[in-house]
């Protein structure tokens, strides 16, 4: 897909390429870097009309002297859920431009989930309003899986009408394996609507790998190991490394990346809260963690720019050539790779706060559990989620315990319990390891992809104290510990806040402080939000209880052995 230029424009741009009519604006002494030879070139290049006309000393209207600076194409998110970032679009453009982002690939299927074809058309409002361009590979699996239906789901039928919508580019991750795996009827319609078509293949390897790719399926962002990586990249995958929140992949994936597969990488952040965005950065932090693992820096740059616009077909950015939007970032003199200055179309992006933005609701049809709703009963062997630090996938370990040992803080065992927030008395509870709490719970409504409520804690008390904290607040993140308690609301859509970024990264900022408080692990909210996702190896927790995700059926807590 590439934004081509009116006739009448285009006749403008070819003159000024020419000479014969002044360009816009010339920039100067600029040391620039070309991704398609992955070659710094000295010298100065033109822009009319937010386009770049060429390059070489030429008339313009304006000249803008770069003093030998380095300049970089703007970077590309390959692969991004914003409202993973808890912020609203607006928000979230606004600092991730200020990181050097000009264009993000997004798949918004965590408000579809809730709120079906009118959360995408609520991302799709903003495209007009951002200090960035915003794409949009429409949800494929919502829900997730036939048995995790949250606030919505959508069919093929659903996603016809959104396919000639502006900036819309393709289908986005396709997560449910089984489903294609056994040629499903709905799944086989979806692959069929685009021919950009995105995946999502956690572990994946030889027949079934090969089954998933020949289904019409390109690109992976779920690798966690380099092995892993080099099977799909030989099979012809483009691959987005991913560096979240709690996913954090460059450290393993990073030997693989040399200048000869550079064009088949690219980076995504897939799911990064506010803090972490405003604390480490966007695709510039992926760009330096590259670098300190070893990553060529003409790689590295290759991959956040054109490698990411070639995989998505759009031609019209990812290099500064003529004929290209003049996207572009002043890097910072020294050793250390920072971004001083975003550029848009040739001019300084917009950081200030736009329009506020009206929240959508976040449907909450529940009722708050009681503590005999959450009880669980049994001895034996049970089964319990391991959370595993810095990846989504985890652990089923086997323990044997009893049910009145729950909670077992010594070898931190702990309840997880989801309520479903679309419909009343629906609760799950099974058993988790690894969040570290000695005392309180905590609780929030992102929780993917179903978007149910879900919390752990120490005390049923303190459980299902913060589940109703979340429900009488229209969604949130809750801590409470006691008397004491902290709440990050999250008004549109129960996934979101629609205040200034500054805001939202301090209220997060006091909620990972109370979590301190109580002995947890980092990023536990983020941990949090992934107990509920039914297709990331290998158990999880549903309002339906435990779920494996190898055998893809719900099992019991306790196997009776």
């Amino acid at each position: 897909m590439e934004i081509r230029p009116s006739p009448s424009r285009r006749e403008t741009l070819i003159r000024a390429a020419q000479g014969l009519v002044p360009a816009d604006i010339l920039f100067r002494n600029a040391e620039r870097f070309n991704p398609f030879t992955c070659a710094w070139e000295t010298g100065d290049f033109a822009v009319s009309d937010g386009v770049v006309i060429g390059s070489g000393t030429c008339r313009a209207k304006t000249e803008v002297d770069l003093k030998n600076r380095r300049v970089i194409p703007g970077l590309i998110d390959a692969h991004v859920h914003i409202e993973s970032s808890l912020l609203s679009p607006p928000e979230f453009a606004r600092l991730a431009a200020a990181h050097g982002t000009t264009t993000v690939i997004a798949d918004p299927h965590e408000i579809a989930n809730v709120c079906g074809a009118e959360g995408i058309s609520f991302m799709l409002s903003f495209r007009e309003k951002l200090p960035l361009d915003l794409f949009i590979m429409l949800p494929s699996c919502v829900p997730a899986t036939p048995p995790d239906i949250g606030g919505a789901a959508l069919y093929a039928g659903d996603l016809v009408p959104f396919r000639d919508r502006e900036g819309v580019l393709g289908l986005g991750e396709v997560m449910n394996v089984p489903g294609v795996l056994s040629a499903d009827p709905d799944v086989m319609e979806k692959l069929d609507l685009f021919p950009l078509v995105d995946g999502h293949a956690p572990l994946l390897s030889g027949s079934d790998l090969s089954a998933y790719i020949i289904a019409g399926i390109q690109s992976d962002h779920e690798s966690t190991g380099k092995d892993e990586a080099a099977e799909k990249l030989s099979k012809g995958m483009f691959l987005f490394i991913r560096e979240g929140s709690t996913e954090k992949n460059i450290r393993s994936i990073a030997p693989l990346v040399s200048r000869w597969n550079c064009p088949r990488l690219s980076f995504a952040t897939d799911d990064r809260h506010v803090d972490m965005l405003a604390g480490e950065g966007h695709i510039d932090d992926c760009i330096r963690k590259a670098l300190a693992c070893g990553v060529e820096m003409e790689s590295a740059l290759r991959m956040a720019t054109l490698s990411a616009a070639e995989r998505f077909r759009l031609d019209d950015r990812g290099a500064l050539v003529p004929g290209r939007v003049a996207d572009f970032c002043l890097i910072a003199p020294g050793s250390t790779f920072s971004v001083e200055k975003t550029f848009r179309r040739g001019t300084p992006a917009s950081l200030e706060p736009g329009e506020p933005c009206t929240p959508v609701p976040g449907r909450f049809g529940c009722t708050a559990p009681g503590t005999a709703d959450i009880a669980i009963g049994g001895s034996g062997r049970a089964s319990v989620i391991g959370l595993i630090p810095h990846q989504i996938v985890t652990d089923h370990l086997t323990i044997a315990l009893e049910a009145g040992d729950i909670p077992d803080t010594d070898r931190d065992i702990l309840k997880a319990v989801v309520c479903n927030r679309y419909s009343a008395g629906r609760f799950g509870t099974g058993l988790v390891h690894g969040f570290g709490f000695r005392s309180g719970a905590i609780a929030g409504s992102v929780s993917h992809d179903a978007h149910n409520i879900v919390a752990v804690g120490v005390g049923d008390d303190d459980i299902c104290r913060a589940i109703s904290r979340i429900i009488a607040a229209g969604g949130g993140l809750a801590v409470v510990d006691g008397r004491r308690e902290f709440l990050l609301p999250l008004e549109c859509a129960g996934l979101m806040s629609v205040r200034p970024w500054e805001e939202v990264d301090a209220g997060l900022g006091e909620l990972n402080r109370s979590i301190q408080r109580i002995g947890g692990m980092e990023e536990a909210f983020m941990h949090l939000s992934f107990l509920a996702l039914t297709v990331i190896p290998h158990l999880r927790i549903t309002d339906r209880g435990l779920f494996d995700a190898d055998a893809f059926r719900d099992i019991p807590v306790f196997s009776g052995e």
